[in-house]
């Protein structure tokens, strides 16, 4: 029992890490331009040799930038939060109620991860100014994908754990 609780702690933690990285990281899309730097932009910024904000990222225009802001970052806090829930319910907890509030916490992490990549992929273009609208997915938006299963299978095995012994 000890080694599979060490296991679902390392993979929590990986998934928390992937989070942090995918939302914090520069790269959600690349554009390499011919004869030019290359061009990465994130959730909140555009930068090649210097940063600077999303163009229209306050307009109408980039609403839907914005759902992908405040889910990556719910995402985020929810799966830190869930860890320290976790720790909590591991020693307050008696067998049979333990691990189902983490378990809820991290598949709504899951999600808010899953509609925050989602979004991203079918509404990039509306919030891209067109001298990049050439590019492609970067690697935070890969592992915004890979930590949605993390998250989710997670998730579903604090729920098979909590009727371990």
């Amino acid at each position: 029992m000890l080694i599979i609780l060490a296991s679902i702690i390392l993979f929590h933690v990986a998934s928390a890490i992937l989070l942090f990285v995918a939302t914090i990281q520069n790269a959600w899309w690349v554009v390499l331009p011919k004869g030019g730097t290359v061009i990465y932009s994130d959730l909140w910024y555009s930068c090649n040799a210097t940063c600077y904000p999303v163009e229209r990222s306050h307009t109408t225009d980039a609403a839907y930038l914005q759902a992908v802001q405040a889910t990556m970052i719910l995402a985020t806090i929810l799966c830190c939060v869930g860890f320290f829930v976790f720790l909590l319910q591991l020693f307050r907890l008696k067998q049979g109620e333990r691990f189902v509030f983490t378990a809820i916490i991290q598949l709504v992490a899951s999600l808010c991860v899953m509609i925050a990549a989602s979004i991203y992929t079918a509404k990039k273009d509306t919030f891209h100014v067109e001298s990049i609208k050439s590019g492609s997915y970067g690697s935070s938006y890969i592992l915004a994908w890979v930590s949605f299963p993390m998250t989710l299978v997670s998730g579903l095995m604090y729920l098979v754990l909590r009727k371990r012994k």
